[in-house]
C-alpha cells in the first residue's frame, strides 16, 4: 500500500502473512513508513472532544512474528518488533507537554518476546467456524537498542459460530496491556477499522485497552453480504481503569464483495457511528477479525 497527498504527505506499508505448506510455518509481516499528521486528545478515557491538538511525525516500523506449529492446532512465535519515531512537530507547552507523554521528542524503540496461538479456524480471512486464542508479549529494552523499557502484552480471543446455512455471528474479545515506560506510539488505544469502528484511530489512548465486539454476517445476493456489528471498550493507565466508567461503545453495518468465494476473500465497506455521534467510513480488504 502506498498514499501520497498533494500536501507531501506519505505513507507506505507492507502487510502480510505467509503461510508455509501445511501451515507448519507461518510468518506475519508489516513494514512500514510514514509522514502524515496524526491528532492527539490526550490520554485517558475523559480525554474531551475540545482537546485535539495535531501533530507530525516520521515513522519507521517492522514487524516480524514467525509462528511454529508445535501440536495439532497449537502454534509457538517469536515476535519482534522495532520503531523509530523522529521529527516530531507538536504544540509545545499543549497536552503533550502537560501530561509528559513518553517520546514527544522522536524515539527508538526494539524489543523481542514470544506468543502461543491456538487456532481452529477453518478459513484464514473469513471463517465461519472454529476459533483462535493468541497471547503474546514484547518485552523492549537497552540490551535490544531500545530509548525505553517496558513490556507490552496482548491478548486477543475470537469465535465464529455458523447460526444458519452461510449466517456467522463472529465474536472477538481483545486486550492490549503496557508496563512501564511506554512512548506515544505503543501507547494502547480504541479506535480504526478493525476494532470500535466509528471511532477515530487514536481518539483514546493510554497504557491499557480492551475491546469486545460481534458481527453478524449474512449474504444478500450474488457475491454480495452484509454485516452488522457493535462494540464495547475502554482505556486506562491500571487494568482497574477497564470498567464501565466512561466507557466507550460504537455500532454499525456494511456490505461485503466477495472477490475469491473460494478462498472468502472480501472487500470490506463498513460504516460505524461512535457514542458521542462520531462517524467513519471503511474500505478495506478482508473482515475487521
Amino acid at each position: 500500500m502506498a498514499l501520497y497527498t498533494t500536501r507531501s504527505q506519505f505513507v507506505m506499508a507492507i502487510n502480510g502473512s505467509i503461510y508455509f505448506p501445511g501451515e507448519r510455518f507461518i510468518l506475519n509481516e508489516q513494514l512500514s513508513y510514514s509522514s502524515f499528521p496524526d491528532d492527539f486528545w490526550g490520554l485517558g478515557k475523559r480525554a474531551p472532544d475540545t482537546s485535539k491538538e495535531s501533530y507530525k511525525f516520521k515513522q519507521y516500523y517492522v514487524y516480524l512474528h514467525p509462528q511454529f506449529l508445535i501440536a495439532k492446532s497449537l502454534f509457538l512465535g517469536v515476535p519482534y518488533q522495532f520503531q523509530r519515531v523522529l521529527d516530531v512537530d507538536y504544540r509545545h507547552g499543549g497536552l503533550f507537554d502537560t501530561q509528559n507523554v513518553l517520546g514527544r521528542n522522536g524515539y527508538h524503540i526494539s524489543g523481542l518476546g514470544l506468543s502461543l496461538t491456538y487456532d481452529t479456524r477453518n478459513n484464514a480471512f473469513s471463517p465461519d467456524k472454529g476459533m483462535m486464542a493468541q497471547f503474546y508479549f514484547d518485552h523492549f529494552a537497552s540490551v535490544f537498542g531500545s530509548d525505553y523499557q517496558y513490556t507490552s502484552y496482548v491478548i486477543d480471543l475470537r469465535r465464529f459460530l455458523r447460526i444458519y446455512k452461510q449466517q456467522v455471528l463472529a465474536i472477538q474479545i481483545f486486550g492490549s496491556f503496557n508496563t512501564g515506560e511506554t512512548p506515544l506510539r505503543s501507547l494502547s488505544y480504541l479506535g480504526g477499522a478493525n476494532t470500535m469502528r466509528g471511532y477515530y484511530a487514536g481518539r483514546f489512548r493510554d497504557k491499557n485497552a480492551a475491546v469486545v465486539q460481534a458481527e453478524y454476517r449474512f449474504p444478500l445476493f450474488w457475491r454480495i453480504g452484509g454485516v452488522g456489528f457493535a462494540d464495547a471498550g475502554n482505556v486506562g493507565p491500571e487494568l482497574t481503569d477497564i470498567n464501565f466508567r466512561h466507557f466507550k461503545y460504537s455500532y454499525g453495518g456494511g456490505l461485503r464483495v466477495a472477490l475469491n468465494q473460494k478462498e472468502k476473500l472480501n472487500l470490506r465497506l463498513d460504516y460505524g457511528v461512535a457514542k458521542g455521534s462520531s462517524q467513519g467510513f471503511y474500505l478495506q480488504l478482508g473482515e475487521a477479525f
